[in-house]
């Protein structure tokens, strides 16, 4: 079977790209405005994936959604879902989103997840489809494209708000990480170690995943409301009202807590030992 990708030219495209190749599919990739020749992928491929900005990922799949067959599967790799799903749901294709949780520069899918929302597909076509990923390691997560949307609201976009504010505060500061660093303890040089990485990237693709995503501006007003308590406690110098609100969120990470000092603990292990 064919697979093409249309972005394929990119660097997630080209990752994907390997992955089928060594699962055995002839793969066929198109920039994404190479219109004719998309068309040709579109006809000619019993799998197309779509592999493109967040933005220009719904008007993509509109363009070559009138050409597709039911005996073929069509698939995205957008951080958003809800809109795409919807789009490829215009087609006659089976119809899958897939969103792959890391970035392109991982040297296996080994222990890396990728969330699936199945949006039309037969359960026998969906498991096949889904072990070409499987077989080189990855975890699976399966979830509906709106439920996947409010979880990225805060896996990515609260993150990323809160990596940016903080980035944003020391500009505002005139303080440089230079600056701190004999300063630095381990927790804060993680903390630098996830700016500096979001601040090496493409700012429009942190862009579309803060604005394209309609679940995130509540996110965004809780955040606001927590650093305005957070905030009320220290500067009215009230014990008692920050200790409240820090046991309130404690109970809440409870579970969690211990496994979160086990990893941290593993990565300023292995920063020390460096």
């Amino acid at each position: 079977m064919k697979v093409g990708i249309i972005g394929g030219t990119g660097k997630m495209g080209t990752l994907f790209s390997r992955v089928f190749s060594r699962a055995g599919y002839e793969v066929q990739v198109c920039g994404r405005r190479s219109f004719s020749r998309c068309h040709d992928l579109a006809g000619d491929c019993g799998i197309l994936m779509v592999s493109v900005p967040i933005h220009e990922t719904v008007p993509v799949i509109r363009g070559i959604a009138p050409l597709l067959r039911e005996d073929q599967i069509l698939c995205d790799l957008t951080s958003l879902k809800t809109r795409p799903v919807e789009a490829m749901l215009a087609s006659r294709a089976s119809v899958i989103g897939l969103h792959p949780m890391f970035g392109p520069t991982v040297s296996s899918l080994h222990g890396q997840t990728i969330i699936a929302t199945p949006g039309r597909i037969d359960d026998e076509s969906l498991a096949s489809f889904l072990s070409i990923f499987e077989r080189e390691g990855a975890l699976i997560t399966i979830s509906t494209p709106e439920e996947h949307d409010r979880m990225m609201a805060v896996v990515q976009g609260l993150t990323h708000f809160v990596t940016l504010t903080v980035a944003e505060t020391m500009r505002r500061l005139a303080v440089s990480p230079e600056a701190t660093e004999p300063y630095r303890s381990p927790v804060y040089q993680i903390e630098m170690g996830l700016v500096g990485r979001l601040l090496s990237q493409d700012p429009d693709l942190y862009g579309d995943m803060l604005m394209e995503n309609p679940y995130v501006p509540p996110v965004l007003a809780a955040c606001q409301a927590s650093l305005g308590r957070i905030k009320r406690s220290i500067e009215g110098r009230d014990p008692e009202t920050f200790r409240e609100l820090f046991l309130e969120t404690a109970l809440h990470f409870a579970h969690y807590s211990p496994k979160a000092v086990e990893e941290t603990d593993f990565l300023i292990n292995a920063m020390v030992r460096r």
